[in-house]
């Protein structure tokens, strides 16, 4: 008889880090960035980073179906082209709307003109100042008999209710499986660097009129369109090291056939996503909206709740 996966976990090791310390690490960025402004830095705070998915392959679809509409119309069977023009666009508007109107999870926002972070808990909106802020990393082990032994490392910051500030709760910076407790710490020095000495910032985390370490951190996270173009420079090189000689393999050829052919669904997933997140910035109360623009308010949440409490 089967029994049911047991697992269990064990904290290895764990470390209080703080705003205003280093923790020794280097800044590295965990693919949860979303984006990296001169105002503001965005962490994804949920799921649906697939948004688009189901657009591109309809999309796809869609212009395999015009295609054969073309040849319908070549051919001259005129009755038989509008069904497939309005089957084609159906593949991709139904898909489109039903994922762009859909609001996406709003991210962990770190604010460097007010100096604080925000965060949305099932429409309630959390705050944090960032001087004095500290973070909790721990490493931990979860054991399963399918699985084995996986390391993962957790980074969490406490943020309070705007207006409740008796009511916390600990939020977390990306999800910890995978990672390790030297990576949690190098994308808190990542954080950190932003947040103190930004926007743009060396391998140190010293400060730096350059963005290009900064670029060369978001360029690591994989980008689905760019996968053709990453498949040719691997090919030129490997071209390079072969001196001329065979250095195409069986896979080469099945990536440089395959890849342009998924191009323009990989392009309609981004595009797709990138609208949904446009769509879900309007979601944010007004108090955090206004203190992202460039000329907003620089006043701090609780700076505003100290004021209403004061006149009360």
């Amino acid at each position: 008889m089967n029994t049911p996966e047991q697992s269990h976990f064990s904290v290895a090791s764990a470390a209080i880090l703080e705003a205003n310390k280093s923790t020794g690490e280097q800044p590295m960025e965990l693919f949860i960035t979303d984006e990296h402004t001169e105002h503001y830095l965005a962490l994804q705070a949920g799921g649906d980073s697939d948004r688009g998915q189901f657009t591109g392959l309809g999309g796809w679809i869609g212009l395999g179906g015009l295609g054969m509409a073309f040849l319908l119309m070549i051919n001259e069977k005129w009755e038989s082209v509008s069904t497939g023009l309005i089957m084609s666009a159906a593949f991709f508007l139904v898909p489109f709307l039903w994922e762009t109107l859909r609001p996406l999870p709003l991210p962990i926002l770190f604010n460097r003109r007010t100096r604080e972070v925000y965060f949305d808990h099932d429409g309630d909106l959390y705050h944090a100042p960032w001087d004095g802020i500290s973070a909790v990393a721990s490493e931990f082990q979860l054991v399963g008999t399918q699985i084995g032994g996986m390391q993962n490392a957790s980074l969490e910051i406490r943020m309070w209710k705007f207006e409740e500030p008796e009511t916390a709760l600990m939020v977390s910076l990306g999800p910890p499986f995978g990672k390790s407790l030297a990576m949690q710490k190098g994308f808190w020095e990542y954080i950190r660097s932003y947040m103190n000495n930004g926007p743009y910032f060396d391998e140190h985390g010293s400060h730096s009129e350059s963005d290009s370490f900064v670029k060369s951190q978001l360029a690591v996270r994989p980008k689905m369109s760019d996968s053709f173009k990453h498949t040719l420079a691997q090919l030129k090189q490997a071209k390079k090291e072969a001196g001329g000689k065979n250095y195409l393999g069986a896979s080469d050829v099945a990536k440089l056939i395959f890849e342009p052919m998924l191009y323009p669904q990989d392009r309609i997933q981004e595009l797709t996503y990138s609208l949904a997140k446009r769509r879900s910035r309007n979601l944010w109360p007004k108090v955090v909206t206004e203190r992202l623009k460039a000329s907003g308010p620089t006043t701090r949440l609780v700076d505003l709740e100290c004021m209403r409490k004061a006149s009360v």
